[in-house]
Formats: structure tokens, C-alpha cells, sequence
């Protein structure tokens, strides 16, 4: 009775700490999906290094969580000494890397006609969005090959599966994203670094409403083929939390799209069509 006791007690124990003692580097993780994760993952026992341009924001959050658990380290993904540092840092304090969360990431102003796009706005988008992530996965490997093992995860975005959804800079640096995805997981796999992607679906957050705003009529109704439920930051940090843990150790190279089924379905043509979409 007492093994079993035991047993019972320790499936508890990983269950609710799903990340123990793992180290995970979140770049953006000063607000929205990236503190959301960081604050997630700690409570699974893990210890974060948030990375972030916003360094009065990123400390704050830091001292909220607990800096036993939680380490500020200003990091501008665009830079690649900036990038090599903030590893080394990590490292230095925690003697090793085992998750890297690439969510840092940018958006364009939202312009329909190509014509009224500029080289510079869409270059920006795709120097923190793709070089940033780029940046962030080789020197997240240089720290995990060694060990033969680790686990990137790419924040991504339904736009990166579907077109229409969004500006043509940010659609594009989410499409490259997936196969970046692809190309470093079938790399990294030999040293047992599995590679994945988390694709959301549009969340109302603060940060997405005031992109938007200039197009409301557009972004009034968010369509999900789960009819009564709306997208969180909370529910994306919970699918990084699976995806970091021993959970999915077999899958690599996988876009997890978190979209509500809104990918799989025409909503106004066919045998499930509906006369309007459902929130």
C-alpha cells in the first residue's frame, strides 16, 4: 500500500511540475504570450530567463515572479551580440539551456494595397520576426548540442498556415517561421533537440486591438469552428507548456496551429457551412 502511496504521490509531483529544474530562455517575455509563458513555466518548477528590449518592464516582471526563479537580461533579437550574450548569461548562471521560446516579434501598420506597403516597414517586421527567431535558435543550439539535447519552440501565428488574415510583412515572416521550423528540426534531431511551432489564432489582447484599430469592421468577428469559445493568452502558454514538456518528447518539426478549427473549414461554403460565423 505504501508503493503505491508512492507511486501516486510522485505521478502528482510531475504532473504539476511538469518543467522541474528545466532553465528556459523566453525572448519578448516582458508582456502579453511571452510573460504568460514565463510565468506558467514557473510554476512548473522551471527557471526563466526573460529577454527583452523593455527593460523596466522585463525587470518588473521578473521581481513579480520571484528573481529565485525568474532572471531580466535586455536582449534585442535583431542583434546578434546581443542575442550570443544573453545565452552566454544564461548559461553562466544556470550552467545550461534547455528550452528556448522564440516569441519576440513585431507588426507592421496594417495596409491592404501592396502599393502603400515601404521596403523599410516590411524589413523591420522581417529582421525581428524571422532573423530574430534565427538568431535566437543557432545560439539557443551552440548552448544545447553539447548536451545533446533541448527542445526550441518558434511562436508562430495562423497567419503563417492561411493568407488574408494580416499585413503581407507579418504573414510572410510567419510562413518563414514554419520553415524554419522544419529545416532546423530535421538538423538539430541528431543531437536530440527536437523543433516545433505554435502557431495562435487572434487574440484580443492590448497589443493586438491597438494594431488594429484602424480596420475594426475587419477584426469584429473572430471566427473559431468552437462555437462558445474565444482564444487566450493563457491557453497558448498552456499548449508552449506541452509542447516544452517530456509530454511531446516525440514531436519535432510540427506547427501546432491553435486556431479553433478556423483552418480546416470554409465556414461559408459546403456540407458544415453556416449562414454567419460564430465568435
Amino acid at each position: 500500500m505504501a508503493n503505491i502511496t508512492q507511486s501516486i504521490d510522485k505521478e502528482i509531483v510531475n504532473y504539476f511540475c511538469r518543467l522541474q529544474m528545466k532553465v528556459a530562455f523566453i525572448t519578448g517575455g516582458a508582456q502579453g504570450i511571452g510573460e504568460n509563458i514565463a510565468r506558467l513555466f514557473v510554476k512548473h518548477d522551471a527557471r526563466v530567463v526573460i529577454a527583452d528590449i523593455q527593460d523596466d518592464l522585463g525587470q518588473s516582471v521578473c521581481e513579480d515572479i520571484g528573481l529565485d526563479k525568474a532572471t531580466f537580461v535586455h536582449c534585442d533579437v535583431t542583434i546578434e551580440s546581443d542575442v550570443e550574450n544573453a545565452i552566454n548569461m544564461t548559461l553562466g548562471k544556470y550552467g545550461k539551456l534547455d528550452i528556448m521560446i522564440n516569441n519576440a516579434a513585431t507588426i507592421d501598420d496594417l495596409k491592404p494595397n501592396i502599393l502603400d506597403n515601404d521596403q523599410a516597414s516590411f524589413e523591420q517586421v522581417m529582421r525581428v520576426n524571422v532573423t530574430g527567431v534565427f538568431l535566437g535558435t543557432k545560439h539557443a543550439a551552440r548552448a544545447m548540442i553539447p548536451g545533446r539535447s533541448g527542445n526550441i519552440i518558434m511562436m508562430g501565428s495562423v497567419s503563417g498556415s492561411i493568407g488574408g488574415i494580416i499585413s503581407h510583412a507579418y504573414s510572410s515572416s510567419k510562413h518563414a517561421i514554419v520553415g524554419l521550423t522544419k529545416n532546423t528540426a530535421a538538423e538539430l534531431g541528431q543531437y536530440g533537440i527536437r523543433v516545433n511551432c505554435l502557431s495562435p489564432h487572434f487574440i484580443r489582447s492590448p497589443s493586438a486591438i491597438k494594431a488594429t484599430k484602424d480596420h475594426p469592421e475587419k477584426y469584429a468577428n473572430i471566427y473559431s469552428n468552437l462555437k462558445g469559445l474565444a482564444l487566450s493568452e493563457d491557453d497558448v502558454a498552456e499548449a508552449a507548456l506541452f509542447l516544452a514538456s517530456d509530454e511531446a518528447r516525440y514531436m519535432s518539426g510540427h506547427n501546432l496551429v491553435l486556431d479553433g478549427g478556423f483552418t480546416v473549414i470554409n465556414p461559408a461554403f459546403g456540407l458544415f457551412a453556416r449562414a454567419t460565423p460564430m465568435e
